[in-house]
């Protein structure tokens, strides 16, 4: 029996009658672009985020890079940010003609380390983009205090971490932007692309607004250089249609996360074997992802996939050392954790529909493997 990362066709199957309903009803308006399903849609994501505007976008990249434009960044300016992440984080700002000064991460989230952040700031830096990586959010709070002390405006990559929440503070609160993903295996994933930019700004929210459809207002007449980022009516509707089960669906991976740590606490796998996810304090961790971290993991990926087993590394090269940004002239060993945990992190299969059964297969098949006699040094 093979047991996947991510299931979506069970997901599916729980909502195919809502959706099929929400994508007749753009075929019936033949409304296929900003109408009222992407405006619908918009409502009800800044409702659920607490957010005073959301602004539907073609993609969780495309969010990334309407803020970024939004903000006026362009060529010689500078974006500190962290090297441990998609590489959509970063191309967004190469793509501006920015460069993107990294932040090593904190070991226990994964996120940008937010006690190294002031040091990374100069007279060049015109914005702070953390991302909220796997579900948990970083420490906005630190975050927040250099950014307000420098006048920075900050943007949150949420694309993993829509309804998350850190020190009572939910994603975006604060910040200039937050930026969400809808790629299908997002824990509110659409049938294709999509993405959405939050904002409290009404000035910075009206800009998007005409960034994401060419700097049109009215039609034809372009107040800005803009693009083509918007959102079509079918995956808002498709949206739609899920939004009203994301809580129980994080509900379920949060009680699929309780459950392998209490497998693997049963198990008394050595800790320098095999660590789980920490949660920062006064967290709601939603779980797009579960991560643990070995020194053995390319080996546990192989013994994994060879036993039916699914399952993903993220990230496996830091953005530093990706070719595409070798111009910046970052070198190995300049963001140690974050290396780190590109050799040694993998993720579990984890979705709402994940049963118990299938989490003690896995967790079983982990212990027999990190606690086999084969060789322990790195592979």
């Amino acid at each position: 029996m093979t047991i996947p990362t991510v299931d979506l066709h069970a997901q599916f199957r729980e909502v195919e009658a809502e959706v099929r309903a929400a994508i007749e009803r753009v075929l019936a308006s033949q409304r296929f672009v900003l109408g009222a399903e992407g405006e619908a849609l918009e409502h009800e994501i800044a409702a659920y985020c607490g957010s005073a505007h959301a602004i539907g976008v073609s993609s969780g990249t495309d969010a990334i890079l309407a803020s970024l434009m939004a903000l006026g960044i362009g060529p010689g300016d500078e974006v500190v940010t962290t090297p441990y992440t998609f590489v959509a984080t970063i191309s967004s700002i190469a793509r501006l003609g920015a460069r993107a000064v990294f932040v090593d991460i904190d070991p226990d989230t994964y996120a940008l380390d937010a006690a190294r952040l002031d040091a990374a700031i100069d007279p060049r830096t015109r914005a702070i983009l953390p991302v909220h990586l796997f579900g948990q959010m970083a420490d906005m709070t630190a975050i927040h205090e250099v950014a307000t002390a420098r006048s920075i405006p900050v943007i949150e990559d949420a694309a993993q971490s829509i309804g998350a929440r850190r020190d009572d503070r939910p994603v975006g609160r604060g910040s200039s932007f937050a930026t969400l993903s809808f790629f299908p295996s997002k824990n509110l994933g659409a049938m294709g692309d999509g993405g959405m930019v939050l904002s409290d700004d009404d000035d910075l929210a009206s800009r998007v607004r005409l960034l994401r459809n060419h700097g049109q207002q009215p039609k034809h007449l372009s107040q800005i250089v803009g693009g083509n980022l918007r959102l079509d009516e079918i995956q808002a509707a498709v949206l739609r249609a899920k939004l009203p089960r994301l809580d129980r669906w994080i509900a379920a991976r949060q009680g699929v996360a309780a459950h392998y740590r209490t497998a693997f606490a049963g198990r008394q796998i050595d800790p320098a074997l095999l660590a789980l996810p920490r949660e920062a304090t006064n967290v709601r961790h939603v779980y797009n992802q579960l991560v643990v971290r070995t020194p053995r993991r390319d080996a546990l990926v192989d013994h994994l996939t060879r036993h039916g087993i699914g399952c993903a590394v993220y990230y496996p090269l830091p953005m530093h050392l990706q070719p595409c940004f070798a111009s910046w002239g970052y070198s190995r060993g300049q963001f140690p954790e974050a290396e780190r945990a590109a050799r040694e992190t993998i993720a579990l299969p984890l979705h709402p529909e994940l049963t118990a059964a299938s989490i003690e297969r896995i967790v079983d098949e982990i212990a027999a493997f990190l606690t086999s006699d084969a060789p322990r040094g790195l592979p």
